[in-house]
């Protein structure tokens, strides 16, 4: 199960993204917001993030206007890696080298068809391991004990 949460500038990207989901019977849980009323987007980065670390969702995907500030608000859920990307090759090599566990997209900055492509190639990588564990690890301990 994926879990999707926006503010109001990434809503109606997130919507584009439910009908795709919707099409393809893939399982989503949606955190909010739910209209274009002006929210805080880390009110539910955090409820999304708290989802995939607890394990009620596998993954996570967020939208708001550039992806940037809900990806920030995300990261500092421990346990989550975040990226924000704007093509498909970094969502790719997100999963298969850094093991991310949410995406934020910015609705300001890409359509709904690029959008697709990048969720596509974000959720079907598959984290390598070898030595890039060896790279979560540090970030893990960083994370943890700031330090590597």
């Amino acid at each position: 199960m994926i879990a999707l949460a926006s503010d109001h500038a990434g809503l109606e990207l997130k919507r584009w993204i439910m009908h795709y989901f919707d099409e393809r019977k893939v399982e989503y849980k949606d955190f909010g917001t739910f209209d274009t009323n002006r929210v805080d987007y880390p009110e539910f980065a955090l409820k999304a993030a708290n989802a995939v670390v607890k394990q009620d969702c596998d993954k996570g995907i967020l939208f708001c206007g550039t992806g940037v500030g809900i990806s920030i608000a995300a990261n500092k859920v421990k346990g989550i890696r975040c990226v924000v990307c704007t093509e498909p090759y970094s969502a790719l090599l997100s999963r298969q080298h850094n093991d991310t566990n949410m995406l934020a997209l910015g609705a300001r900055v890409i359509g709904a068809d690029l959008a697709i492509m990048i969720v596509e190639n974000w959720l079907n990588g598959i984290f390598e391991g070898g030595r890039h564990q060896l790279r979560i690890d540090q970030i893990t301990n960083i994370e943890i004990f700031g330090d590597i």
